[in-house]
């Protein structure tokens, strides 16, 4: 696995890069809004097995030449390493916190300059998100061959993914992720900046129990589009109805 400070090698050829946004999975550092109805233990092993279904996701997209890498912070990359494998390159982000690690994923991949005759379409994308059908995600690379930015807005007034074809270091500024408006924010500053803005489809984060119960009905109907996941909230579900809390 390379190491954090080596240049990533891109596909021969690729000119779509698709990025997950993940942390090593350690208790008290992922999902802790579910922390009030799982314990942290349950939260981690949880969130390994979105991480592990997201990857399958974005794995699938290399048979369409896509490259799939990870960026994280700097004291995570050894850990994911080891639980992802050789397959997926782990960049480091510069900085802390998600925009940072956003404004470190466009550095990194895109040109600088976005009128350059070769532009990677580049996309970055939460690690809690099996659940997305591929057709967004392959939806939202075709929305970059006409548009500048795209965005997949959440129900809560944030988004599940942002992609670009140059690095704009000034769109992911100042506070305000995570919040119910951070969309509106990014969606400001790309007029700001002159740049034209196309839309995935709408999706729901992972963040509160209400989440869990509305992932596990769609997983129930179709178990195969993440496996790991749906497996583990087969059991959160009847543990829960058994009237025993998830450990």
């Amino acid at each position: 696995m390379k190491s954090s400070s080596e240049t990533v090698a891109h596909l021969p050829g690729s000119d779509r890069v698709l990025v997950i946004m993940a942390k090593a999975p350690r208790p008290g550092a992922v999902k802790t809004r579910l922390t009030p109805s799982l314990s942290p233990g349950a939260v981690t092993t949880f969130y390994c097995c979105l991480l592990d279904d997201t990857l399958t996701l974005a794995r699938s997209l290399k048979l369409s030449d896509v490259e799939v890498a990870i960026v994280c912070p700097e004291s995570d990359v050894n850990e994911l390493a080891q639980l992802t494998g050789s397959e997926v390159s782990i960049v480091a982000q510069q900085g802390q916190g998600l925009a940072a690690g956003l404004t470190s994923v466009f550095a990194h991949f895109a040109p600088n300059n976005k009128r350059d005759a070769h532009q990677r379409r580049v996309i970055a994308f939460n690690s809690d998100s099996p659940h997305l059908p591929r057709s967004v995600l392959e939806d939202a690379f075709e929305a970059l061959s006409t548009h500048d930015v795209v965005v997949g807005p959440t129900h809560d007034g944030g988004y599940y993914l942002v992609g670009a074809k140059a690095s704009h270091p000034t769109l992911f500024a100042g506070d305000g992720m995570g919040t119910s408006s951070a969309l509106e924010r990014l969606l400001s500053r790309a007029r700001n900046l002159e740049l034209s803005v196309g839309f995935a489809d709408p999706f729901y984060d992972i963040d509160v129990a209400d989440d869990l119960t509305r992932l596990a009905a769609e997983l129930r109907l179709a178990p195969a589009r993440a496996p790991r996941t749906a497996a583990w909230l087969k059991e959160w579900e009847r543990l829960c109805g058994a009237g025993t809390p998830a450990r």
